[in-house]
């Protein structure tokens, strides 16, 4: 008997990022400026954060240039702005929190290895180095800087930004909520942790709280791995 041929998954084709026409001077000035995700990671490091006072906003790039402030997300969608620019695939990383405050980051591969970049009130929710043959490895390296009294991971997924048809978001002027409703909409995986672990971090981020009420958290033990 002739073996039945095989079906092949068609390649889905996206169109080309926005050309440098598309941008302003000074959008273009940031995008030339920070070309690789530790530089576009201490560009968004230094953006103060975005408390979000005069209301819920969900900024692109644009918005983020034009306003000098910046969330998780919005963070999270200009350094897939920026990263696209210098031949990244814009790809957002979400992590699920058993007190649903997500967090978004964006996600990088390097010579075959895991890396992220992100903004964080949380001085352990940073980006990460390319370092991880896995996503849940990677992953897991924010499961303990994610303690804080409320929070703990329970899933992940990837979502690819250039599925979203319909939605600028990397240029709007306005709000990007579809990107919201995409990253709740899409497939997680669940990740198991260890009980005996969170409620160790628990009792040790509390302590620390306590004895340094101002100061960022910072005495993970996977600080060498942060981008």
């Amino acid at each position: 008997m002739k073996p039945k041929p095989q079906r092949h998954q068609p390649i889905e084709q996206f169109p080309p990022p926005a050309g440098r026409e598309a941008f302003t001077a000074k959008e273009w000035a940031v995008i030339h400026k920070y070309r690789t995700p530790r530089q576009v990671q201490q560009f968004l490091r230094a953006l103060p954060y975005n408390w979000e006072k005069k209301g819920e906003t969900l900024r692109t790039f644009r918005g983020v240039v034009r306003r000098w402030q910046a969330h998780c997300l919005e963070a999270a969608l200009t350094a897939a702005t920026i990263m696209e620019q210098h031949g990244y695939p814009p790809l957002l990383l979400d992590i699920e929190s058993r007190d649903q405050l997500d967090h978004v980051l964006f996600l990088f591969r390097r010579r075959g290895r895991y890396g992220t970049v992100a903004r964080s009130r949380d001085a352990g929710l940073h980006g990460r180095k390319p370092v991880f043959r896995t996503l849940r490895q990677l992953v897991r390296s924010y499961v303990d800087p994610y303690v804080d009294g409320s929070g703990r991971v329970m899933a992940y997924g990837v979502f690819d930004l250039r599925r979203l048809k319909r939605c600028d978001w990397r240029l709007s002027r306005g709000n990007v909520r579809a990107v919201e409703r995409a990253l709740i909409k899409m497939p997680h995986k669940k990740l198991q942790t260890s009980d005996r672990r969170y409620r160790a971090v628990l009792r040790q981020f509390r302590a620390f709280k306590k004895k340094y009420p101002g100061r960022p958290v910072t005495f993970y033990s996977n600080r060498h791995q942060w981008l």
